[in-house]
C-alpha cells in the first residue's frame, strides 16, 4: 500500500510545529498486526470502538491510501456533535498508518497522528503519537480521547 513515498498535509504550518506539543500513547492488544491495521481501515470495525467513552461514532469515511480521505462523526450522550476529518500520507499495510487530523470547528489547527503496528507473540505492540498539537489543552483533551478509543479498542480483541 505504500512505494515509500509520503505526503504530510501538516507539515504546512509555521515554524512552531516543530516544537508544538505532542503526546505518545502504547497499548498490547491480543490480536495480529493484521487484525488491529484492519480495526483501523475498515469503517465498520472503527465505528465499534473510534472516540472516548460516552461518544458513540455515527458516521465513519475512510479511504487508506496515500491522499486518501477520511471522516469520523462522533455524538455524545449529550447530544453535542463533533467531526474530525484528513488524509493519508502514509500506508503500510499491517505495519503504519500516518494522517492529518483537523476538527470540523477548528480546521486550521492540522495536526499529526502516526499509528505504528508491532508484532508481539500472539500480539501487537500499537503505538500511537499524535503530534503538532494546538497547546498543552489540546494534549489533555486528546490524551482523553485517546485513552477512551484505545481502551474500547483493547475490549474489541479481548
Amino acid at each position: 500500500m505504500s512505494d515509500g513515498h509520503t505526503t504530510d498535509p501538516a507539515r504546512a504550518l509555521d515554524g512552531k510545529a516543530e516544537t508544538a506539543p505532542s503526546l505518545t500513547m502504547k497499548r498490547r492488544l491480543n490480536a495480529s498486526a493484521a487484525e488491529v491495521f484492519q480495526a483501523w481501515t475498515d469503517p465498520a470495525l472503527l465505528m465499534r470502538w473510534f472516540g472516548p467513552e460516552n461518544v458513540r461514532t455515527t458516521e465513519v469515511a475512510v479511504d487508506p491510501r496515500i491522499g486518501g480521505a477520511y471522516r469520523v462523526v462522533m455524538l455524545e450522550n449529550t447530544g453535542e456533535r463533533h467531526e474530525i476529518s484528513g488524509s493519508y500520507y502514509e500506508v503500510v499495510e499491517n505495519e503504519r498508518l500516518a494522517f492529518s487530523w483537523s476538527w470540523v470547528t477548528t480546521p486550521e489547527r492540522v495536526s499529526r497522528v502516526t499509528v505504528t503496528f508491532k508484532p508481539d507473540g500472539d500480539g501487537t505492540i500499537l503505538t500511537l503519537l499524535h503530534e503538532k498539537l494546538f497547546d498543552e489543552q489540546a494534549v489533555k483533551g486528546h490524551t482523553h480521547g485517546w485513552t477512551g478509543s484505545l481502551g474500547k479498542l483493547e475490549a474489541l480483541f479481548s
